[in-house]
């Protein structure tokens, strides 16, 4: 790897204003004052956990204060708004024994109350909560499982927020020792896209390359994927990778302001200056990657722009993937982009001028009907570069969620086993082998059917750890009523959630959840970049009551099947890493994690070496994306939900320091607005036949029609049937029309020509 430069350099300042004075971005000393204020009664207990814990916010994967991709000190501004959640003590269970006085609140006052304290049931119709014993609560979910005609009327589901590997494995064996399959978490409403595609087309179901192969790029090309509000630490390798020499791309609808520049605080040039992170937005429609993507590989092959040795020796499928993209007309992709042909061609020209090149993508393109093509589309394009398998180049899905890798990967999956292992009839008898107990051997309900399920009374109990299905999943009064039927409910988390306040047909259990710096033996998270990673117990005040969801459930397992209880007993979790080395290969080596600092990278730095894929024949295989039907009907804009100062539901702040942006915005092209006739700041209605949402114009860089509007606000627009039929994520973009508050609706604005950016107010 070439050395990287550190000297300083005005080619990559965002600002000649010492540090920003009097731009809009984020004051990120200002938040390590907040985070000292925050957690002032615990400020040693809190500094134990920043500097020996692995951080449980995004999956970059920082330990203590420091990575594997750069020397020096790593600290975001996400992961000091979550280090309450860690240092918070209980509140008191009185709180809960009337809950009129928590009705209306929002999710960030519930949360502020304070840790769950203890397990808690309320009966149907009770005005509250009453504190129960563990074995009380466990024995009630026991007998209710055991009288069930069926175990598939059970759902298992995990979220992925600081949620350890060890949980996930002990989880989903738990379930299926319950006889279901049953079992989903977050994974499935984020990258699941992801993990098809790749999988299908290169044989792996995580990104091909590490972080630090951004810093010997010659270009790194983001799509649909704000690792600036996401990943804040990512910045920094991007700063270094410019330093050296790469080129930054940024593909997405909307000229995200910290995708152009970011003051990076534990970089001392970055700090004053700021730095300009992108060389050039392509701004395109929402929901036109394929479109736009396609466009690119049609120049590459119009200039015979591509590798033919890697496409020769390492690759099938590519006659009919370059017999189809000719066949797409200029016409077609540029209407369905909003691109104009030179400008997707000055994309196109990008990539064929890198020897090396890394494609990062993130939600903007899994959450998508079209989610699986959208990411084929992405990997149609590494491959025909050759971008796999060797330095400096690669695909990668990035995370957002510190859990997320590895809780697929462990099989708390309900479409896969431990290791990704298809669920078939073949597999189970393997796994029922390993474990000594038989195993169902079809899919089970993903997330999203769970819903359905329940909303048709076909669930009789949820187990829901972590997560909030109210302010993630489309149209909530519909997740709502589907709660509302489901007899018992089991919810186990750290904190209190709003959807823990909706009554159930029978009965709710809380259960109060340990964060992963309190779970005994230390636990493990698998990063971005499939780093297995350490992370200790740490020292510091306990909830007295609060267990790890691994024991909690393998326990309920044993009460369900007490035939089965012998082999359901694990020596903690160093026992439970045992077994995973056992059950996944891809993962021998986690038995041997004891310490802080301990980590291995499974399948190494770049997966496929050489261009070699897991695949039967070692050939990686193209799949030819056809267009969707992406025209609007008159007088309808397409809306997509977008992220502010928060981690995924979590709301931190009302505004948004890095746009200005208050959760109310609704943003709009200027001369959209100029045709409608609407002014900055004046309040509309976004509406369509699911809901309407009420906010402010907000004049801003976007294609012209298109909106934006925060999420999870933006949920009541979406319509929960439109999801992937393929990998199970929901549709998170809407087709809707906008109206002013006196009801007279907007008219639709004329075609303007498709442009390479739209300058900002």
């Amino acid at each position: 790897m070439k050395p990287i430069r550190k000297a300083w350099d005005p080619k990559v300042w965002a600002s000649l204003r010492p540090f920003g004075i009097g731009l809009q971005r984020p004051n990120n000393y200002w938040e390590l004052i907040r985070a000292l204020l925050e957690n002032r009664d615990r400020i040693p207990f809190a500094w134990r956990i920043l500097t020996k814990g692995v951080c449980d916010g995004c999956a970059l994967g920082t330990t203590g204060m420091s990575d594997w991709t750069l020397p020096g000190t790593h600290l975001c501004n996400v992961r000091l708004r979550l280090l309450r959640l860690n240092t918070a003590p209980a509140f008191n269970p009185r709180l809960l024994r009337d809950l009129k006085g928590l009705a209306g609140k929002r999710s960030a006052e519930l949360r502020d109350l304070g840790r769950l304290p203890a397990p808690m049931r309320r009966r149907r119709g009770a005005p509250g909560f009453e504190r129960i014993s563990w074995d009380e609560a466990l024995a009630t979910i026991a007998a209710k499982i055991r009288g069930l005609a069926s175990p598939d009327r059970i759902g298992f589901y995990l979220t992925s927020r600081g949620m350890p590997n060890e949980s996930y494995y002990g989880a989903q064996k738990a379930a299926r020792a319950i006889g279901t399959n049953n079992i989903d978490n977050a994974a499935r409403i984020c990258h699941s896209p992801s993990t098809t595609a790749l999988k299908r087309s290169t044989g792996v179901a995580a990104t091909t390359c590490s972080y630090a192969d951004w810093l010997v790029s010659d270009l790194i090309v983001f799509i649909g994927s704000n690792v600036a509000n996401n990943q804040p630490v990512a910045t920094k390798y991007i700063h270094y990778a410019r330093k050296n020499g790469a080129r930054v791309a940024v593909v997405n609808s909307y000229r995200e302001p910290g995708m152009e520049r970011y003051w990076i605080p534990s970089i001392p040039e970055s700090s004053l200056f700021g730095t300009r992170i992108s060389d050039r937005f392509f701004l395109i429609n929402q929901g036109s990657d394929v479109a736009f993507l396609n466009g690119a590989l049609k120049h590459l092959l119009a200039n015979d722009w591509i590798d033919h040795d890697f496409i020769r020796e390492h690759t099938h499928g590519f006659d009919a993937l370059r017999e189809s993209v000719e066949r797409m007309s200029w016409e077609e992709i540029e209407a369905q982009s909003g691109v104009p042909r030179l400008e997707i061609q000055a994309f196109g020209n990008m990539l064929a001028e890198a020897r090396r090149g890394v494609l990062v993508w993130s939600m903007g393109v899994t959450q998508h009907e079209t989610g699986v093509a959208n990411v084929q589309a992405i990997i149609n394009l590494g491959l025909a570069r050759g971008w796999l398998g060797r330095e400096g180049c690669g695909l990668m899905p990035i995370r957002g969620h510190s859990g997320v890798q590895g809780g697929a990967e462990m099989g708390c999956y309900s479409t896969v086993f431990p290791g990704g292992r298809s669920i078939n009839a073949e597999n189970a008898a393997w796994l029922a082998e390993q474990w000594g107990f038989p195993v169902p051997d079809r899919p089970g309900l993903t997330a999203p059917e769970m819903i359905e399920a329940a909303h048709r009374g076909e669930l009789d109990v949820l187990f829901s750890s972590g997560g909030n299905f109210l302010e993630v999943l489309p149209e909530p009064d519909y997740v709502e009523e589907a709660l509302r039927r489901i007899p018992l409910r089991v919810h186990m988390d750290i904190v209190l959630t709003s959807q823990m306040l909706i009554d159930s047909a029978e009965e709710t259990i809380l259960l109060p959840a340990m964060t992963r710096y309190e779970i005994p033996g230390g636990v493990t998270e698998t990063s971005t970049e499939r780093r297995v990673i350490f992370s200790p117990e740490i020292d510091g005040p306990r909830v007295p009551q609060a267990r790890s969801e691994w024991d909690v459930l393998l326990e309920l397992a044993r009460r369900v099947r007490p035939e089965l209880a012998d082999r359901l007993r694990v020596a903690g979790t160093p026992g439970l890493r045992e077994e995973i080395a056992r059950v996944i290969p891809a993962y021998d080596g986690i038995q041997h994690l004891r310490r802080q600092g301990d980590q291995f990278q499974y399948g190494g730095e770049h997966l496929c070496p050489g261009g070699i894929c897991p695949t039967p024949d070692g050939r990686a295989r193209f799949f030819p994306v056809e267009l969707p039907d992406a025209r609007l009907p008159e007088g309808v804009f397409v809306v997509a939900s977008r992220r502010g100062k928060q981690f995924n539901s979590l709301i931190h702040e009302e505004k948004d320091m890095i746009t200005g942006l208050g959760r109310e915005a609704v943003l709009i092209n200027p001369a959209d607005a100029r045709k409608l006739g609407l002014q900055e700041g004046e309040r509309v209605e976004v509406r369509n036949g699911k809901g309407k949402l009420t906010g402010r114009v907000r004049l801003a860089p976007i294609k012209p029609g298109n909106l934006q509007v925060h999420w999870p606000e933006g949920n009541v627009l979406l319509d929960h049937h439109r999801r992937s039929c393929e990998a199970g994520v929901p549709d998170y973009y809407a087709r809707v029309t906008l109206h002013r508050l006196n009801g007279q609706a907007a008219p639709r604005p004329q075609p303007a020509p498709a442009e390479r950016g739209v300058p900002a107010p």
